[in-house]
């Protein structure tokens, strides 16, 4: 059974659970949507985003400094207890973030946070481009759409692919740590910090 980004896409949209997750559960039950669905309740995935909605006022501050000292990272990955927060899955999952965030330096954690500013001129960026490389106005929308996306998967933290396994994103990540920990797990803030970088 030849399983479909577009079918990944369709059971990631029902259950909310990581990309690679509903890659394997319609592997496992040859492509039945159904079968995908009740395969990954069992797993516990797909009520993660459930949680989402709880108070999480625990967790960690997690730091990364790089060798020679020349770029630091600091992030707060919350949880709902100070149980979950105080155990070393917990810990190494906010010091592998603070790493990846060093690696990669997002601009903020989600979609929603991006400036309005910082989209617009992107977008008029991307349309002068397009134009000057001749391109129907017609399909203007479409291939600003397209840049518009590559540029929030490569700036927002929690749609970046993650550094040590490109194929999961950061939410993914932060959806697998809910399911196994039955807790609302939320990255807060991070600041990225480069010695002599004016701020």
């Amino acid at each position: 059974m030849n399983i479909t980004a577009a079918m990944v896409k369709e059971l990631r949209d029902k259950t909310n659970a990581g990309m690679m997750d509903c890659k394997k559960a319609l592997g496992e039950c040859d492509g039945d949507m159904e079968k995908a669905v009740d395969w990954l309740r069992q797993k516990g995935l797909s009520v993660a985003a459930k949680r989402a909605g709880r108070t999480a006022s625990e967790g960690q501050i997690a730091s990364y400094i790089h060798a020679g000292g020349k770029l630091g990272v600091m992030v707060e990955v919350n949880c709902e207890t100070d149980f979950t927060g105080k155990t070393e899955e917990f810990g190494a999952f906010a010091k592998d973030l603070a790493m990846h965030i060093a690696a990669t330096n997002p601009l903020c954690v989600t979609e929603e946070e991006l400036p309005a500013d910082v989209v617009e001129r992107e977008r008029e960026v991307y349309k002068a481009q397009a134009l000057e490389q001749g391109k129907p106005e017609k399909i203007l929308d479409k291939i600003i759409e397209g840049k518009m996306k590559k540029f929030v998967s490569e700036s927002c933290l929690m749609s970046q692919a993650f550094v040590k396994d490109t194929d999961l994103t950061i939410e993914d990540l932060v959806n697998e740590l809910r399911a196994k920990t039955g807790e609302n797990v939320q990255i807060r803030r991070f600041a990225r910090f480069v010695l002599g970088e004016e701020s």
